[in-house]
């Protein structure tokens, strides 16, 4: 497994960020304390989910509205019908690390 630091947890606000990390842009979700990560880019079209609006778990995506639960990437509604790629998040001292492997799928 090849976990990645991504930054301080402080460092994150609550709701959506873009992350950039290697080849790959993620977005990353604080809700509360708890942090998920989802491929950054909508499975129906090129939009940034890291620039969506977040409901409860689930991401809308700014071009067309379909939605995504963050914590699984299953699509919750159309336009989308294909997960995007989720990856596993730890905490270590106060870091925000994810595991990119674990990432498939966008």
């Amino acid at each position: 497994m090849v976990w990645l630091d991504v930054g301080a947890a402080d460092a994150f606000p609550q709701g959506g960020s873009r992350v950039d990390l290697d080849d790959r842009t993620l977005a990353l979700f604080r809700i509360g304390d708890d942090f998920y990560v989802i491929g950054d880019t909508c499975s129906h079209a090129m939009a940034s989910l890291s620039e969506g609006e977040l409901w409860d778990y689930d991401v809308e995506c700014p071009l067309h509205g379909a939605e995504f639960d963050i914590r699984t990437g299953v699509p919750q509604s159309l336009p989308a019908t294909r997960p995007v790629a989720t990856y596993e998040v730890r905490l270590e001292q106060g870091r925000v690390m994810v595991n990119v492997d674990t990432g498939g799928g966008s």
